[in-house]
């Protein structure tokens, strides 16, 4: 039985499965004789309730039945996250080789990479296309004997070139159609490799030499292709992170397993959306850091005060605490739709803080004491701040429940901003009161030292 009928048959035991779509003779990798694809259309979000079947367990479960079939590598595999980037989904990870030495050196460090993998907490699914022992037919021609015959070397590579494969003629119009025309030797005589030594090519005298007199066939193996990544000749190894890991700290696991396996000579890169990635990822530190100062440099103008903002933005670590705690409790990862809930929290968790100092500092201005005007703002702002804060609690609640397809990127930015939200509330009505306290009495006892002759 093919190969690709086992795998159908695999996958139509699979209950989530609606469609299955092969191609034979084509893969992401380039047309080859021994490859192929298989497109599957799962059934719709809401015919497969729970996490159990939900497309990476699908994919989970099918790589030890596909594991079963031994004539050939099956592989399932997700779609990439953002089109265009990448070919499969997970992390694209290049390994790259810089001795130049024998190609099979650059498979098997690919494997023992991906053996190591397997036996590394956070990472899943990894397999490579890159196989350095594929079956070949290796054509050996006596160029000697060819001279001596009078027979040419491009009639013979021609001769094959035609009868094995094909060569465009023509178009010819019929019944108002255009076709194409293609000669090609007819399927009875190249089913098998002997059948090269049947072909017959012209001598220069006009005779017709059979090319069993000039032409040696022997199997072989060699890679299929060899790409090649900055320059130097790569394997593609294509991974996951495990459940529980994020993206980020499977490559990092990645990267460690890396500089620990590798043999000397060989490196490796990133590419597709791990590249993506990872330079979003050195950007999240300063973008957040810009969110800060912007928020202070706002403030500053408005209270025309360099202290008043910093009490304002200490209530941001508490908001944050919050929001991570928030995602642990419910078993999320701290992945970017996290990271754009925590930058969101910088100026909704600076809104509670700037209702209690902007009425204590009008309190001030009208006699109060520093601990009073504090304490009177935090009663009085009480009522307005909760009512806000609850709104917005329960504005985000849809996300922080959602079902259906893409529910984990709203789990994670709606839990990041209600846990931040719950804890920036609650605790920054206590602390935000304490904080202008300390800072306006430090900054009127230093205005009393300045003021002393």
């Amino acid at each position: 039985m093919g190969v690709g009928k086992q795998a159908e048959q695999i996958l139509s035991k699979v209950p989530e499965v609606k469609d299955v779509f092969d191609v034979g003779g084509f893969s992401f990798g380039g047309s080859s004789p021994n490859s192929g694809i298989m497109f599957v259309t799962l059934k719709d979000f809401a015919d497969r309730p729970g996490e159990e079947h939900s497309a990476k367990a699908v994919v989970r479960r099918l790589f030890g039945g596909l594991s079963q079939i031994t004539g050939a590598m099956v592989i399932p595999f997700l779609p990439p996250s953002i089109n265009g980037l990448g070919t499969f989904g997970g992390f694209a990870y290049e390994l790259q080789d810089q001795t130049g030495g024998p190609i099979e050196g650059l498979a098997a460090a690919a494997q023992q990479l991906i053996g190591q993998g397997y036996a590394t907490p956070g990472l899943t699914g990894l397999f490579t296309q890159f196989t350095a022992n594929d079956p070949q037919l290796i054509v050996t021609i006596d160029r000697e004997q060819t001279k001596s015959l009078g027979m040419s070397m491009s009639d013979i590579t021609n001769t094959m070139q035609v009868l094995l494969g094909s060569s465009y003629v023509n178009d010819f119009d019929f019944n108002s159609r255009s076709y194409r025309v293609y000669v090609q030797a007819d399927k009875q005589f190249r089913s098998v490799p002997d059948d090269i030594k049947r072909y017959s090519v012209r001598t220069s005298a006009g005779q017709m030499m059979p090319l069993s007199n000039v032409v040696q066939v022997r199997e072989g193996t060699a890679p299929k292709t060899i790409t090649h990544y900055n320059m130097f000749r790569s394997a593609s190894i294509n991974g996951s992170a495990a459940p529980g890991y994020s993206s980020g700290q499977a490559i990092q696991i990645m990267q460690q397993l890396s500089d620990r396996v590798l043999p000397q000579g060989m490196t490796y890169s990133w590419s597709g959306l791990s590249l993506e990635e990872i330079k979003a990822g050195r950007q999240s530190v300063l973008i957040f850091a810009l969110g800060l100062l912007l928020v202070y440099l706002t403030l500053a103008g408005q209270y025309e005060s360099l202290t008043l903002p910093f009490i304002i933005l200490l209530s941001v670590p508490l908001a944050i605490l919050g929001a991570l705690l928030a995602q642990w409790r419910r078993g999320l990862i701290d992945d970017v739709y996290c990271q754009i809930g925590l930058v969101m929290l910088i100026g909704l968790s600076a809104k509670n803080g700037i209702l209690v100092v902007q009425f204590a500092e009008e309190l001030r201005g009208r006699g109060l004491s520093i601990v009073d005007a504090a304490v009177e703002a935090a009663r009085i702002r009480l009522r307005p701040i909760l009512m806000t804060s609850l709104a917005f609690i329960l504005g985000v609640m849809p996300l922080v429940v959602a079902s259906g397809a893409g529910r984990e990127a709203r789990h994670s930015v709606g839990t990041a901003v209600a846990g931040g939200m719950i804890a920036s509330t609650f605790l920054n009505l206590a602390f935000i009161p304490v904080l202008y306290v300390v800072v306006k009495s430090i900054g009127r006892r230093h205005t009393k030292a300045d003021s002393q002759p």
